[in-house]
């Protein structure tokens, strides 16, 4: 996904756990949060809770194996932008980045930035 999104233009940083995702969502502003509920450590609903906790209005697509239904049901402040249940053409997470994008954009709510960013330059194009 990472390649397929680079490919694209998108500038992409990636997490190799829910933990390293939640500590750069802290570090820097982001337009898009990408995540697979199947993560060690934190998993992607624990992850989107503590997003929605900190009030980031940060748009997200959760790819997975498997929906976390209940957990959905049971939160429904996790308010994903979209889901993609695995396996998935690559043509498909183009598709759904470009259409949250487009949304998110057209919505006219501004993205907040986590609350110890400090003001950076903005960075082109997609961060994840």
């Amino acid at each position: 996904m990472t390649a397929a999104l680079s490919r694209s233009g998108y500038h992409v940083d990636a997490a190799e756990d829910g933990a390293v995702a939640w500590e750069a969502l802290q570090a820097k502003p982001y337009d898009l949060l990408i995540t697979d509920h199947a993560m060690p450590k934190i998993t992607g609903v624990e992850l989107v809770k503590a997003l929605r906790s900190a009030r980031m209005a940060l748009p997200v697509v959760m790819v997975t194996g498997t929906l976390p239904a209940y957990e959905m049901a049971l939160h429904p402040s996790l308010q994903f932008a979209a889901t993609l249940l695995k396996p998935f053409a690559l043509a498909e997470l183009l598709d759904t980045v470009e259409n949250v994008l487009h949304a998110t954009a057209r919505s006219g709510e501004p993205i907040n930035p986590p609350p110890n960013w400090s003001r950076q330059p903005s960075a082109v194009g997609l961060q994840m």
